[in-house]
């Protein structure tokens, strides 16, 4: 693609609305897909799981890099994936995707297992958000090496070169302001990234987050279930529950199939039978427990609009990030609206236009 820069803003401003406008239960079954393992070492202790989707057909267009938010893995984007290629399909739309990349949390998924010893050195209590997007960075920047499969004993093939493509971020909660927190690493990555979509992302003023719901994550993360006696069991019992009917089922079969593994584990060396959380509730917890990654994102959100196009949108239901505590990121850490590349809040699957930071 030989695109000026604006044409580029208006395919992703087509395609941030695209993401959050539309829910389709539909399964993308041509989409190719292959697992890695990003190994960053020395630079880097942690490693990370990392999956690709592609199509034979696809030559050029966007690079679509997702990250997930606490608790979740890479592959909870699958339905999204999945629903957004389809609309891209039956809406005949001028975005092009070259291919879609999903990466794992040095303490999410896989990476967990592949983790779990180092995960107790030092990254408990608190895990910071910002080792999320050093991961990132890594990969991207190729600082490191790439083994095939999910496991440390894979195939090293040659790491993958993204200098050419046009990339555009895309994250939720936490690893929305992983993905910013990238852009502080050398070398920069300003330049591969056309934009970044941050769905809710999870900052607000440092003076305030303590007072909020989102200041209770970490209690909660503590005495959450966490062992079942089998991934059926798991999924009758979460579906069961109030949260856990809200999600798509998709992403709750994702949830019981991706997101939680066999016993015995480090954490539970003595429980042989079961099944546990990949993501264990001490790094959960952990994660919640960064002080850091939020206050860092909503001190320097303006410079980082400055830096790269940012899409944001919220949720209407505002469980976590009380309403006025989004308009004081909106107004006062980013400096209003205009320095966006767009905004808006989604109310069932329809976002709607954010006028009252202006006043209207």
């Amino acid at each position: 693609m030989s695109l000026p820069f604006r044409s580029y803003d208006l395919l992703i401003s087509r395609l941030y609305k695209l993401l959050v406008q539309h829910r389709r239960a539909s399964m993308y079954s041509s989409l190719l897909s292959e697992s890695y393992t990003w190994d960053p070492r020395p630079y880097y202790p942690l490693v990370s799981a990392i999956k690709r989707y592609w199509k034979p057909s696809w030559q050029d267009g966007l690079t679509l890099v997702f990250a997930h938010g606490t608790g979740f893995s890479k592959e909870h984007w699958e339905p999204t994936i999945d629903d957004l290629l389809d609309i891209i399909e039956q809406q005949s739309s001028k975005i092009k995707i070259r291919e879609i990349w999903s990466i794992d949390a040095p303490n999410h998924g896989d990476s967990a297992i592949l983790n779990e010893k180092k995960l107790q050195w030092g990254y408990e209590p608190a895990f910071p958000w910002v080792d999320y997007g050093r991961s990132i960075h890594s990969f991207l920047t190729g600082r490191g090496r790439t083994l095939l499969g999910s496991t440390l004993e894979g195939k090293v093939v040659g790491n993958f070169d993204f200098s050419s493509h046009i990339l555009v971020g895309i994250g939720h909660s936490a690893s929305a302001i992983a993905l910013l927190l990238g852009l502080d690493f050398a070398p920069s990555i300003e330049g591969l990234f056309t934009s970044m979509i941050c769905v809710e992302p999870m900052t607000m003023d440092p003076s305030v987050i303590f007072k909020t719901s989102a200041g209770k994550l970490a209690p909660g993360s503590d005495v959450r279930r966490d062992i079942w006696p089998s991934r059926e069991d798991a999924y009758k019992m979460l579906k069961a529950r109030k949260t856990w009917k809200m999600w798509d089922d998709r992403v709750l079969k994702i949830f019981v199939e991706t997101g939680l593994r066999p016993l015995p584990t480090l954490e539970y060396p003595d429980i042989k039978e079961g099944v546990t959380l990949k993501c264990s509730r001490k790094q959960e917890a952990a994660v919640y427990r960064d002080n850091n990654g939020y206050s860092t994102v909503y001190r320097g959100f303006r410079s980082y609009a400055s830096r790269v196009r940012i899409h944001i949108c919220y949720g209407t239901i505002h469980d976590y990030i009380a309403e006025e505590n989004i308009e004081d990121v909106i107004k006062n850490a980013i400096g209003g609206t205009q320095n966006l590349a767009s905004f808006g809040y989604i109310e069932g699957w329809d976002i709607q236009p954010h006028n009252r930071i202006h006043g209207k």
